[in-house]
């Protein structure tokens, strides 16, 4: 049996069984991972969903939760909870202050508040860890367990019950608050201490599971001046054991190449039977590794060739996403850095290996600025905002545009596709309610009284919200049998 014959049998075998043991589930009635799958499609199958609601008169407003004043982090929802980032500006315990970066869990039932995980600040400041941020990771959780990385560019691992139980769990035993509302750490790998990687402004990849492995994204960049890269050969992308906290694969791809930081998220997708994961490098390239060994199996530059850096040449903060056997992706910046020209693309992988940037682009959309969204598919069409505050709706197969909707307003988050509407947020505060559809239709548009820099997430029969501030959890409206 040839090399590749025998990794293709082994990717079957193990997306077989990862399968089986719903690691990698189509569709679930909870949002466990940013993206609901490790294929990260910002859609869901979910019904009822509401299409308008009122937050100071708490219509169709199932509850809501006070979070700190900066949050970034996406909620996710699993086993009864909702995890969710934010900064400790607004202090669940009196006793913890300043400034921090929180992890807060509440009841997916009521909003109540059961437990938070909290870390202090680098003391190297703002070049490695931005001032009042707070977490910008997106958890994932698998059974009982969490993952996330935190300000200081630590993954951990999280009983999903905290310390409520009163049992520590696992091997590390060093958590300085032990309280029934506090996290109770599982295992820490510290990426900046063991792996030498020099964090720009923030580490906020957003993990994701396949079998017994946590994929993530260092967030290794540029030192203060941006002109020289610290560690370039440091890890760019890692596979980590989940039940131990142990390395098991890295990468260093992008180099002494890396633009500015790495903040994006890999996925997941099964390419000619072999499951790999995608990696946005810093470097304005799209990588694809087996997951099972990290071998690297090709690349893709996400740039024309004559782009030049910072000008018009890109990198990618949002994630790819997997979908029918192909990959799409925008590219964008650092938003400090504005607004300028961006890219979206359909890459498809499959029987390709080495640059596939020519033979593996399938369409090449460049009506769109910068973005830092991920696409959201579904109809036959996909879905994606830049941070312009421009929403475009272009036709799967072809690219080809139907409709951009202005939301005159910047948009950090993605467009999600639910129960045939569109929902997107921007920086205004306003989320917009649009019909999906190859004709634009706009149904409702709600202020939330403050920036939605996040992605609304679906989860049963509820839609999560989170500003600045706030977690709405808001209902669908009731129906007629």
């Amino acid at each position: 049996m040839t090399r590749a014959l025998s990794l293709r049998v082994s990717g079957l075998f193990i997306a077989f069984v990862a399968l089986l043991a719903g690691q990698t589930p189509l569709f679930a009635q909870d949002w466990p991972v940013w993206g609901g799958t490790p294929q990260r499609n910002m859609a869901s199958s979910l019904t009822g969903l509401p299409s308008s609601w009122e937050t100071a008169a708490m219509t169709n407003i199932r509850w809501k939760a006070a979070l700190g004043d900066q949050s970034y982090g996406n909620p996710v929802v699993a086993g009864g909870k909702v995890f969710v980032g934010t900064n400790n500006q607004n202090p669940r315990n009196l006793a913890i202050t300043g400034d921090k970066g929180v992890l807060m869990c509440f009841s997916e039932a009521d909003g109540k508040f059961l437990w938070q995980a909290v870390t202090d600040k680098l003391s190297s400041g703002e070049v490695n860890d931005w001032p009042e941020v707070g977490i910008c990771s997106s958890p994932v959780v698998e059974g009982n367990r969490l993952f996330y990385v935190t300000n200081r560019g630590e993954l951990l691992s999280l009983d999903t019950e905290g310390f409520v139980s009163g049992t520590n769990d696992g091997p590390y035993q060093d958590e300085v608050h032990k309280g029934p509302t506090d996290a109770d750490i599982v295992w820490k790998l510290d990426m900046m201490k063991e792996l030498g990687v020099f964090q720009h402004n923030m580490a906020s990849s957003s993990p994701i599971v396949w079998g017994n492995l946590v994929f993530l994204e260092t967030s290794n960049g540029h030192d203060s001046s941006h002109e020289h890269i610290p560690a370039p050969q440091a890890p760019s992308f890692i596979a980590v054991d989940k039940n131990t906290g142990k390395v098991v694969w890295q990468d260093n791809s992008p180099g002494d190449r890396i633009l500015h930081g790495q903040w994006s998220s890999p996925a997941l997708g099964d390419v000619d039977g072999v499951m790999q994961v995608l990696f946005p490098g810093g470097d304005g390239w799209l990588y694809g590794f087996n997951a099972l060994t990290g071998e690297r199996l090709w690349k893709f530059d996400l740039n024309p060739k004559d782009a030049v850096w910072p000008k018009n040449r890109n990198d990618a903060i949002a994630a790819p996403v997997f979908h029918g056997g192909r990959i799409y992706l925008a590219t964008g910046h650092d938003p400090e850095h504005g607004e300028g020209v961006g890219h979206f693309y359909s890459i498809d992988p499959r029987g390709k290996s080495g640059d596939i940037t020519e033979s593996g682009r399938v369409w090449h959309y460049t009506k769109i600025r910068r973005s830092i969204s991920t696409a959201a598919i579904a109809g036959g069409l996909v879905y994606i905002a830049d941070f312009s505050g421009f929403l475009h709706c272009l036709d799967l197969e072809t690219g080809k545009p139907y409709w951009t909707f202005d939301a005159l307003a910047a948009v950090w988050g993605s467009a999600l596709v639910a129960d045939g509407k569109v929902y997107l947020g921007d920086e205004d505060g306003d989320v917009v309610v649009l019909q999906a559809g190859k004709e634009m239709k706009k149904i409702a548009e709600m202020n939330m009284g403050t920036s939605v820099y996040s992605t609304p997430v679906p989860a049963n029969g509820v839609l999560y919200i989170m500003t600045r501030n706030t977690l709405y959890a808001i209902s669908g409206e009731r129906r007629q049998d």
